[in-house]
């Protein structure tokens, strides 16, 4: 029966994965399974969606368990949606996320603001200016040249997280720069210990982020956990990326650099090895601080999903993103669209509430150990009050 379940999973995963993403070429799913299932989905009629929910209600009275259930529990949660159901935000969240979403009080992104503004160079101009300004100061040119110190980075936390947990020494990892793509950057690991990270690079890249990007996307984050969770569990993996165990993915990731580069270790690093090949001098400006602070401002995207939510229009949401997230024009105008209401819509809450939910738990290397090779869930990191 194990046997039979885990093809029908699989199978439930792909025909969900392709309605959802109406062949546009993305993906909302994780799968090295047999290529003959995923074919055998790519050459039938699309399904229907209430069908779909009918055969995750069938396969959630079987699940094996814990962590598949709520696999399954998301699946029917997207089916429904796709059907046509619309629950309010924070009901579709918990059904996806398994735990409940909520708004984050704006005190705490102005706590956020004053930890910035302690954190940049001073000089006059708003707080958004002054960010902005220090962007630019550490922003990279050309971007051609990224690959190589990607190349550098890599390297680095993939020793500092080997000397957590054992990596294949055979593990290889490229860089590739993209466009038309609407992230900044993404890790992608493709199997057979082969890796890639991909940069849009039609984004100004801030060179202070590299450290805070590649750790979040490479080591120990997220090609990290979907290699040595190959390695570790075995078999054919499945992963439906609005669920459950991808809000401690992303928890991870915004972790990353803090558990790798403690205090001011990554600004260190980074003044000897990469801003002297580039010709960027010290600021004064603190790089963990204002890390910390920019992890706080990815509540205030939850936040505008709830506004969106709400039928509130792109004029307010933008508004709202430049005053919380201290965003510049062109930066809503490359993330505004995120913010439609969609099936995706819950998967904009996992960042904050993944690194609030992980930061007091991740207290030890056997628990960011854990986290890159067991199947957790949410319920599985709640540190008792």
């Amino acid at each position: 029966m194990t046997e039979q379940w885990h093809h029908d999973y699989a199978m439930l995963a792909l025909r969900l994965n392709r309605l959802a993403t109406g062949g546009s070429g993305g993906t909302m799913l994780i799968y090295r399974g047999p290529a003959e299932w995923s074919a055998q989905v790519a050459a039938e009629p699309p399904a229907a969606p209430g069908a779909l929910a009918e055969e995750a209600e069938r396969l959630l009275e079987q699940a094996p368990s814990a962590y598949l259930a709520a696999q399954i529990r998301a699946l029917r949660a997207v089916a429904r949606h796709l059907g046509g159901e619309r629950l309010p935000l924070a009901a579709y969240g918990r059904e996806c996320l398994g735990l409940t979403p909520r708004p984050v009080p704006e005190e705490v992104f102005e706590q956020a603001h004053a930890e910035l503004d302690a954190a940049l160079p001073k000089g006059s101009g708003s707080l958004a200016e002054r960010l902005h300004a220090w962007q630019v100061a550490h922003t990279l040119e050309p971007i051609e040249r990224l690959p190589e110190l990607v190349a550098l980075a890599v390297a680095e936390t993939r020793a500092r997280t080997n000397e957590i947990i054992a990596l294949p020494a055979a593990e290889v990892v490229e860089c590739r720069l993209v466009d038309g793509v609407g992230f900044h950057g993404a890790g992608d690991y493709e199997g057979d210990l082969k890796s890639t990270i991909h940069i849009n690079k039609n984004i100004p890249f801030n060179l202070a982020d590299l450290l805070y990007l590649i750790s979040h996307e490479g080591h120990p984050g997220h090609i990290a956990e979907s290699m040595l969770k190959e390695l570790h569990a075995g078999g054919q993996e499945v992963r439906f990326m609005l669920s459950p165990p991808f809000v401690l993915s992303e928890g991870l990731g915004l972790l990353a650099e803090e558990v790798l580069f403690p205090g001011d270790e990554a600004q260190s690093w980074l003044n000897a090895n990469i801003f002297p090949r580039v010709g960027i001098r010290p600021d004064g400006s603190d790089f963990a601080a204002v890390h910390h602070a920019k992890n706080v401002l990815w509540g205030v995207w939850g936040n505008t999903a709830f506004l969106a939510a709400e039928g509130r229009g792109e004029a307010e949401l933008a508004a709202y993103l430049r005053k919380w997230a201290l965003y510049s024009d062109s930066e809503v105008a490359v993330v505004l669209g995120h913010f439609a209401p969609g099936p995706m819509s819950p998967y904009l809450f996992g960042y904050f509430h993944g690194w609030e939910l992980l930061r007091p738990w991740v207290t030890s290397p056997d628990r960011v150990c854990r986290l890159l090779t067991e199947h957790l869930l949410p319920a599985d990191v709640i540190v008792p009050m």
